[in-house]
């Protein structure tokens, strides 16, 4: 038996992308904090962020303007209030992330004998004007890059990596007064057991839940932890029928979760039938500009239609440097399958993608429980709605970390260190023998979602992968509760309770709206209301 091993801080910051670094950077100066990361630090969905972060920048944009875009691609279904804090947030936000040393492409304006530099400003989809902040076509990983560095040279930061959060603690969940929490129980990977985190304020940055479908654009770690682990503690969850199908995923047998940009389609890509001929005109006028749940099911009924294996993304008819200089990872990328974007059109797919709904939040990231903080994609703002406008993720996380570290900052040192907690009993499991069994369960429960719960779903659909998605949970508590935990058995669980929370708030919804789309209800309804799920305990 492993000696118990407890660790203490002010906060714990579970998740290292672009919330939870922000967030930890920001509390580190008048705090002690520990950064949990599932994997090694830079392994998450940030990382992988190609197209940028809107904010306005360009004096003939407006605040008002990129309110009002964000409202509607959020098919009436975003708070207002949050879209305008968030979008008068922007800016400061993208000046912190400047002064932290991330790199966002400039270029320069010729006016007689003067040149200007200012930041290239490119659009995506939903936007009425350029307002994309980037780095080249890998903005994510320059910003993850910038903050991790930032935050392991820290000296208030530890770093913990390979670490999976189990569950949070909370005063309720040990019987004591009050509803707050408390820390969480973490497992060690590399040494295989599992540790206790005591500390004053806990935040979830875990990003969201796509990989409970079987194609998604997300790096493995997208397993829905955060989500499932604040629903057992007692969040509310809201709006998890809205999951972002991103329209444009490199299709090719080698290419797991290689994100093709929206950029592409800002800078002039158009979408083509296997025949060469555009589709999207067909179905908006504005055409491959438009928001990405309609381009989604644009794609999805053309593969259907057809029978065929994917659509085609062609920017070929740009100048080739022009392409080499805007996308040169996706460029280099694509070269490695023997695709040359310069001359060729690429083969894509639509892949989940962006979880819009998640854990209810205030302003502040604030959760229905006392301490416990929900920033980035796993919280649930009211900024997206029923679809997010493109370049508004990463947007998200760096405003909401920052309100998030101000209203921690201020109860700091109101709140004493919670008193000693139980340690984690293993006296009562075994090493599991039958790993097949969460192999099995796993790819059933990614398939049945992708097939039921995907871009266009029925009431049939739902109600079948409900029946399923009960029997998995079934066998999947029975397993936890007699082995010893896994990074698989951790994931696994969670997965199958956000696939739950999905399905419910799809039930839920007699309407087709943004991201949902149902076909038995094909029309929206009058005065829609987000979708809340209230645990029962």
């Amino acid at each position: 038996m492993k000696q118990a091993v407890e660790h203490q801080s002010d906060i714990l910051v579970i998740g290292s992308g672009a919330a939870g670094l922000t967030l930890a950077l920001h509390l580190a100066e008048k705090s002690k904090v520990i950064l949990l990361s599932k994997g090694p630090l830079s392994e998450g969905s940030t990382l992988y962020a190609q197209g940028g972060i809107a904010s306005v920048f360009d004096e003939d944009d407006t605040i008002e303007s990129h309110v009002n875009d964000t409202l509607i691609a959020g098919a009436g279904l975003c708070d207002k209030s949050v879209v305008t804090y968030t979008a008068e947030n922007a800016k400061s936000a993208m000046e912190w992330l400047i002064n932290c040393g991330v790199a966002f492409d400039k270029e320069e304006t010729v006016t007689g004998d003067d040149s200007t530099a200012h930041y290239h400003l490119t659009r995506e989809g939903g936007h009425s004007h350029r307002r994309i902040l980037h780095a080249a076509d890998a903005t994510g990983k320059a910003v993850q890059i910038t903050l991790q560095q930032q935050a392991i040279d820290h000296p208030n930061i530890q770093v913990l990596e390979r670490y999976n959060a189990i569950d949070l603690i909370t005063t309720r969940k040990l019987a004591r007064p009050g509803n707050r929490v408390l820390g969480a129980y973490v497992w060690n990977r590399d040494e295989e057991h599992v540790e206790t985190i005591r500390a004053k304020f806990v935040a979830i940055a875990t990003g969201g839940s796509s990989k409970v479908y079987q194609y998604t654009s997300n790096p493995d770690i997208a397993s829905g932890d955060g989500i499932a682990m604040a629903w057992r503690a007692g969040c509310r969850i809201a709006n998890m029928e809205f999951n972002q199908f991103h329209p444009t995923c490199l299709f090719h047998p080698n290419a797991r979760n290689f994100l093709l940009s929206e950029a592409l389609r800002g800078e002039g890509a158009y979408l083509r039938r296997p025949d060469g001929s555009r589709f999207m005109p067909d179905f908006d006028e504005r055409g491959e500009l438009a928001p990405r749940d309609i381009v989604a099911r644009a794609i999805d009924y053309e593969m259907k239609r057809l029978g065929s294996d994917c659509v085609y993304l062609d920017i070929s008819h740009k100048p080739a440097d022009f392409i080499i200089k805007h996308f040169p990872t996706i460029h280099q990328r694509c070269l490695t399958f023997g695709i040359d974007i310069t001359k060729d059109p690429i083969p894509a797919v639509p892949a989940a993608h962006y979880t819009c709904g998640g854990v209810m939040t205030d302003l502040h990231g604030q959760t229905d429980i006392n301490g416990l903080y929900a920033i980035g994609e796993v919280a649930y703002t009211g900024l997206h709605g029923a679809n997010r406008l493109a370049s508004n993720s990463l947007l998200e996380c760096l405003v909401f970390a920052r309100a998030a570290s101000q209203d921690i900052e201020g109860l700091l040192h109101k709140i004493p260190m919670p008193s000693p907690i139980p340690m984690w009993d293993e006296s009562q499991v075994t090493n599991s023998d039958e790993e097949v069994v969460i192999a099995h369960n796993w790819h059933e429960l990614r398939l049945f979602m992708w097939d039921y719960v995907g871009i266009v779903r029925t009431d049939k659909r739902l109600e079948r992968a409900l029946r399923r998605c009960l029997m998995l949970q079934q066998e999947i508590e029975e397993y936890y509760s007699n082995f010893r935990v896994s990074n698989n058995l951790l994931e696994l669980r969670n997965l199958v309770q956000v696939a739950e929370l999905i399905i419910r708030c799809a039930m839920e919804r007699k309407e087709s709206r943004g991201l949902h789309y149902n076909a038995d209800y094909p029309d929206q309804i009058d005065n829609p209301k987000p979708t809340i799920l209230q645990p029962s305990r």
